[in-house]
């Protein structure tokens, strides 16, 4: 295919349309509406593993539209009324077929690659972190779109209705939404007898991720491979339908699509570990002293440093030979609705804390107190407001000498939050230094293995 007959099948096909399709609503998604894909470390434009892992949820809706458009694309030549006449020329049908397929690959690459430059350009203003682990991710996007595209194609030329793209297309986003859903997610239940919902390996055969949750997690090496083989049977249908010209030729050129999808479950990971895994190279500690973050947030060290040293420094006051002897950020991967697991002797945390995300300075000290010596216990992806913020609260005020407001949610709730601690911080404060020391040690024991409520230690309860 020279560069002449490419303008002109760009010119008379929908092509530009497709990368259109992709590339404005997608800007017009990331950046008219907002959510999670703007805040924290996740964000699309934080770093680059997040950024691969977010535009690829975009293929949830993306992807149903490219086949769609396709499928429109298929019917060219029926539209026309000339299919008797193509095939009566003596160019083969697999030029025509290279042709119409070629011309719209190039251009949905072009505007997936356009979409994740925009974000790329703003990744790289924010991270000092560069690596091309996320470039897989992408490339399978682009996959998908291709493959997905040109699927429709020949299924619109095996059946050539009016009605062809957008069942087509209908049928695509049933088929996306039940992967992501019931039919590619399977329930388990936590040690807490929680019930939590993890992908299996017939979610992969979906386009679109899971929440990005971490910067540092990414897809496994086996995700990748198969799901290029599931995508590259899937793209041979779609040529072998396009050139097909018997119901026989037709229904052999199903096999693809369908050997790939056997082949790709074969190679699919089924342990939903082993889907999702953490980028040893993102996660490696650079550490100042006894503190240490990802590689991933490694510009945001030196801010973290000194903070993070006078907060080891008060809670050695406060508890002794018992304290924590570092600070460091959390890399732990859990299931979602999991119990976090914490340490003794670190104090382990997470930039997307709500008390660790907006504090600076003092309050960053403070905050990192806090989750010395309550971390929290609320099950992994989940959120509350409880317990464990009022048992950080007069766990701070009994290292610092008196009560401190704490995070983002003291603002909102600063109220509450005072009726419901005064009251424990003073009968705590009344008590001997032994029993002070005494309910301390019992919340810290019910904080880090979240067995039992830190602020009912606190007042005494877990003596009753």
């Amino acid at each position: 295919m020279n560069g002449r007959v490419l303008r002109i099948e760009l010119r008379r096909s929908v092509a530009p349309w497709a990368g259109v399709v992709v590339l404005v609503p997608s800007l017009m998604f990331l950046y008219l509406l907002h959510g999670d894909w703007w805040n924290g470390t996740t964000a699309w434009t934080a770093q680059w593993t997040p950024l691969a892992m977010r535009t690829r949820s975009l293929l949830f809706y993306l992807w149903p539209l490219v086949i769609g458009l396709g499928a429109l694309q298929g019917l060219r030549d029926h539209r026309s009324t000339m299919s008797e006449l193509l095939t009566s020329t003596p160019r083969p049908a697999r030029h025509r077929a290279a042709t119409l397929a070629g011309a719209t690959a190039i251009t949905l690459a072009c505007a997936f690659a356009s979409l994740v430059l925009v974000g790329g350009v703003q990744v790289l203003a924010h991270t000092g972190y560069t690596h091309l682990g996320w470039l897989p991710v992408s490339l399978v996007g682009v996959l998908f779109l291709v493959a997905g595209a040109v699927l429709g194609m020949g299924a619109a030329r095996a059946l050539p209705s009016p009605l062809t793209p957008p069942a087509l297309a209908m049928a695509a986003f049933v088929f996306t939404a039940l992967m992501h859903m019931s039919l590619g997610r399977t329930d388990t239940s936590t040690a807490d007898g929680l019930t939590s919902s993890e992908p299996n390996r017939i979610s992969l055969l979906s386009p679109t991720l899971d929440d990005v949750r971490e910067a540092f997690v990414t897809l496994s090496a086996p995700v990748h491979v198969g799901q290029t083989i599931w995508l590259l049977g899937m793209a041979a249908t779609g040529l072998a339908l396009l050139v097909a010209a018997t119901p026989r030729a037709r229904l052999i050129a199903l096999t693809p699509v369908l050997a790939g999808a056997v082949i790709a479950l074969l190679v699919l990971p089924a342990d939903a570990r082993r889907m999702y895994v953490v980028d040893k190279a993102a996660a490696e500690l650079v550490c100042d002293g006894p503190v240490c973050v990802t590689r991933t947030q490694q510009a945001r060290l030196a801010d973290l440093a000194g903070p993070g040293k006078e907060a080891l420094r008060r809670l050695r006051g406060a508890l002794g030979d018992q304290a924590p002897d570092s600070v460091r950020e959390n890399t732990a991967v859990l299931p979602e609705g999991s119990t976090p697991r914490w340490s003794r002797g670190t104090v382990l945390f997470d930039f997307d804390d709500d008390i660790i995300a907006t504090a600076k300075g003092e309050e960053l000290t403070w905050a990192l107190i806090a989750k010395g010596m309550v971390p929290g216990c609320t099950p992994v992806g989940w959120s509350g407001f409880g317990g464990d913020e009022y048992a950080q609260t007069v766990a701070l005020g009994w290292v610092l000498g008196d009560l401190k407001p704490l995070g983002a949610a003291a603002g909102r709730m600063r109220g509450e939050i005072e009726a419901e601690t005064r009251p424990v911080w003073r009968e705590l404060k009344a008590l001997p230094r032994a029993g002070q020391l005494s309910r301390i040690r019992a919340m810290r024991a019910a904080a880090l293995s979240c067995e039992g409520d830190p602020f009912d230690a606190l007042s005494g309860g877990a003596a009753r």
